[in-house]
């Protein structure tokens, strides 16, 4: 997923008051995580069991909606870019970023730590498992699992992104938006939601917990992944306290980078491990079997082509199976839970841009990224089940992905190199993770921060330790994916309505403004003389 330090917006740099902690959201934050860390501990089977039946039932309630809601946005992204509203520029003057430069922000994006685990293991899980009503371990299933990889890292949620990021970007640069912030765009739509009121504190705590949802699964997978591989290069045991150490060395190592103000550095070699990790997969492309990967990631494609409306709205009522809601659903919710800073990052690179290349540069930059490195990566473990080396399904069954991913990146000339190399990407990634999402955090519980000014280092460091006390719990419980799908789940549920408010905004400002628009420039035209006369509209309507 994208991992930004975009800020919410606080108020100008002449706002008299100082910057504060927000101590409701601080406290109400660790009473939550210390009930949760507790229950985990303390009844980690009846944990378990409760978030396996609260999984089911919030995804039977929301399933189907959400599979509509992520199939309309993909259609209002193409209908916006082929419209006239394509031409929309999202502010004035010329973008920031080169062209090149902005699409590698998207084409980048979507890698992360947990994306280095997905992108070898993800088909397993659907070769066991298939949608569609296929039968599992069958030839079909092998040739549909890698599809449905792409599908679920692909348009659909590349699009929802777009229409939360261009909704935002329409009310900061064409609307004049005063607060570049989830409840700020909300307020602009809903004007008697304030974001600096109750229902704009609701949707900050909202935002600080979908967080922490989002933050579980990507910890506490790449923690298992980097510590089943370290386990086998040292031919030590791979035991929780092995699993501890590494998570406590990264939110120590890489909470300190925030404290003693080095983080500039990380994002750097954030970046670096970004090249890295595509530098890798193109070695495994060369020196594996390069003939079938690239056979394999056409035929995943134009399978995914073929079937991609029946993936989108695949329910299966009368066969109940679960795999929509398995994974469908599961990954909607998991991209939906960062919407709030994506959408930020959004509006701030993408100023100048008009809304078509904004469209085209997120939803086919994102996507071609994610075909790549997981067509790659995929298609390496598929061709090594074919040719009996290392079963990764049974071994996912067996002993679980994390083994099997270590079992793949062995079976590579000088594996041990790779694998070392693979980890450290993976920890990097995860560094890069835990400090922007500290950072953004830290600024959504400081009160009256000024805007461009950082949160206080001390409040960083304190969520660095609070957002790894969850992930934690999760693995000295052995937690099983149900248990963290859950947590993930129940976090970005909410989000599925502030996303419709910003769908609703973004309509009916267009409609609004879809007689001003100068076809030449791309900018909104100032209101005509003659309509100057009517009363003005609030700042969400005008």
């Amino acid at each position: 997923m994208i991992e930004t330090q975009a800020a919410v917006e606080a108020p100008s740099r002449n706002q008299k008051h100082r910057p504060t902690v927000d101590r409701v959201l601080v406290v109400g934050a660790v009473i939550v995580v210390g009930i949760v860390v507790a229950a985990l501990l303390l009844w980690p089977n009846e944990a378990q069991a409760s978030a396996n039946v609260l999984f089911d039932g919030s995804t039977r309630i929301f399933g189907a909606p959400v599979q509509v809601l992520g199939l309309g946005c993909f259609l209002l992204a193409v209908l916006l870019a082929v419209s006239k509203f394509g031409r929309i520029k999202l502010g004035e003057g010329k973008p920031a970023y080169s062209t090149s430069s902005w699409l590698f922000m998207f084409i980048s994006a979507g890698l992360g730590s947990a994306t280095m685990y997905w992108a070898f293991m993800e088909w397993a899980y659907y070769y066991q498992t298939p949608g569609l009503n296929i039968t599992p371990e069958s030839r079909e299933a092998l040739d549909v699992s890698m599809s449905y990889a792409f599908f679920h890292w692909g348009p659909i949620p590349w699009a929802m992104y777009v229409v939360a990021g261009i909704s935002m970007a329409y009310y900061i640069h064409v609307r004049k938006g005063k607060r570049l912030s989830y409840a700020g765009n909300v307020e602009a739509v809903i004007p008697k939601v304030k974001a600096a009121g109750l229902g704009g504190r609701v949707i900050d705590l909202l935002f600080l917990f979908g967080t922490f949802g989002g933050l579980i699964l990507t910890v506490t997978v790449t923690v298992n992944t980097v510590s089943a591989g370290v386990a086998g290069l040292m031919g030590i045991q791979n035991a929780f306290w092995l699993k501890a150490i590494i998570l406590t060395l990264s939110t120590v190592v890489f909470g300190l980078s925030s404290f003693i103000g080095i983080d500039k550095g990380l994002q750097k070699l954030a970046k670096t491990a970004v090249l890295a990790a595509f530098v890798f997969a193109a070695v495994v492309f060369l020196i594996g079997p390069s003939e079938f990967i690239a056979a394999n990631i056409i035929n995943a494609a134009g399978l995914e082509a073929q079937n991609f409306l029946h993936m989108s709205l695949f329910t299966d009522p009368n066969g109940g199976s679960s795999f929509s809601r398995d994974w469908t659903v599961f990954y909607w919710l998991y991209w939906i839970s960062y919407l709030p800073g994506v959408a930020i990052f959004i509006t701030r690179v993408s100023k100048g841009r008009t809304i078509r290349q904004t469209v085209i540069g997120l939803i086919v930059g994102g996507s071609a990224g994610i075909m790549f490195f997981f067509g790659i990566l995929s298609s390496y473990a598929m061709n090594q089940m074919n040719h009996g080396t290392v079963n990764a399904p049974q071994v996912l069954t067996d002993s679980g992905g994390d083994n099997a991913v270590a079992q793949l990146l062995n079976t590579l000339p000088f594996g041990t190199v790779f694998s070392v190399v693979y980890f450290l990407i993976m920890l990097v990634f995860l560094a890069s993770h835990m400090d922007a999402t500290s950072y953004t955090v830290a600024a959504v519980s400081t009160q009256n921060l000024p805007n461009g000014t950082d949160p206080s280092r001390s409040l960083r460091l304190f969520w660095v330790i609070m957002l790894a006390a969850v992930p934690m719990a999760m693995l000295a419980i052995n937690a099983n994916l149900g248990t963290l799908k859950t947590g993930l789940t129940l976090t970005a549920i909410p989000f599925l309505f502030l996303l419709v408010t910003q769908i609703w905004g973004l309509i009916r400002w267009l409609r609004q403004d879809s007689d001003r628009i100068d076809m030449k420039t791309g900018l909104i035209l100032p209101v005509k003389p003659e309509d100057a006369a009517e009363p003005a509209p609030s700042e969400g309507t005008r």
